[in-house]
């Protein structure tokens, strides 16, 4: 059977080299995005030839990420087939792209039945877009910003370093009770995964964080990098939401100032949350990342 292990820092030198092979759209096909959610999701990975093999061992069976990287991907599929097999559990996949729908079934014809899993679409959105806020759509959000400036005078940005972290931490921290993470499993893997990501930023290649600050504290903080030749991804964003505006200032602070040279902005998904849903909407994307679920049919 195939050997699989914990994700860690140093893997970053064999994963992402796969991952780009592929220039899969989707958060999931992003090493730091594997690396901070390894905890929660309890990832493990192997690497067969030239595809990179991901199981999300948290569920009493796995689960498994479509292999990305270069060739066929007829020999890693059938390989994780077989340690199925021998595993006693049936192979399917957590995460599967339209476009490699097609191609699993073109490998594997009616082998495989699938389910879309609209709680995870991600949300891209146009860089510029979101950066200017112009047009009548989002005239509500460019209030609300203003309304923030009006409230708060003295706000300013800033760029997350090793200075200010332990504010960043103490804030997500704050944050989290608040808004009570640990009553539900979402929540306590949500702030598993933020606590791996602040805890290792610098250690995190390409990741770039930016935060608000109003009355010396901060309001705000957002944390994301380049997941491709054309887009970002945004890993991160927590605000105050009793601070009227500090989402929508962070929003477009933190791509004012690092999503210029991109054409699109990934957000990630809203997990099934209404009112995560509702807020992404609002900023009006021009298109989701379709997932679904694959399961081998029985034999």
């Amino acid at each position: 059977m195939t050997e699989y292990k914990s994700i860690t820092l140093a893997d970053r030198e064999w994963m992402q080299p796969l991952i780009d092979m592929s220039g899969f759209q989707s958060e999931e096909y992003n090493f730091n995005f594997c690396y901070i959610w390894k905890d929660s999701f309890d990832y493990r990975v192997a690497r067969l030839g030239d595809r990179m093999l991901l199981g999300a061992y948290h569920y009493k069976t796995p689960s498994f990420l479509y292999p990305p990287g270069s060739g066929d991907a007829a020999p890693a599929i059938r390989a994780m087939m077989e340690d199925a097999k021998a595993g006693g559990y049936t192979l399917s996949f957590h995460t599967v792209l339209a476009e490699q729908v097609k191609e699993l079934e073109m490998l594997f014809p009616g082998a495989f039945d699938f389910v879309p899993l609209t709680d995870y679409f991600d949300y891209v959105y146009d860089a510029q877009s979101l950066i200017t806020l112009r047009g009548k759509k989002l005239h509500s959000k460019r209030n609300h910003i203003n309304r923030f400036k009006e409230d708060n005078p003295d706000w300013s940005y800033e760029i997350i370093t090793p200075e200010n972290m332990p504010e960043v931490i103490e804030m997500s921290e704050d944050w989290c009770r608040v808004n009570e993470c640990q009553s539900t499993r979402s929540g306590r893997q949500e702030a598993c995964a933020v606590h791996i990501a602040l805890r290792d930023f610098f250690s995190l290649r390409g990741m770039q964080g930016g935060l608000i600050r109003a009355g010396g504290k901060i309001a705000a903080f957002s944390a994301g990098e380049r997941l491709n030749h054309d887009t970002y991804l945004v890993h991160i964003e927590k605000a105050y939401s009793e601070i009227q505006g500090s989402y929508a200032i962070i929003n477009q602070e933190f791509a004012a100032r690092n999503c210029g040279d991109c054409l699109y902005i990934n957000r990630e998904d809203d997990s099934g949350q209404l009112g995560l849903r509702k807020a992404k909407l609002s900023y009006r994307p021009v298109f989701q990342v379709e997932k679904y679920a694959a399961r081998l049919r029985a034999e």
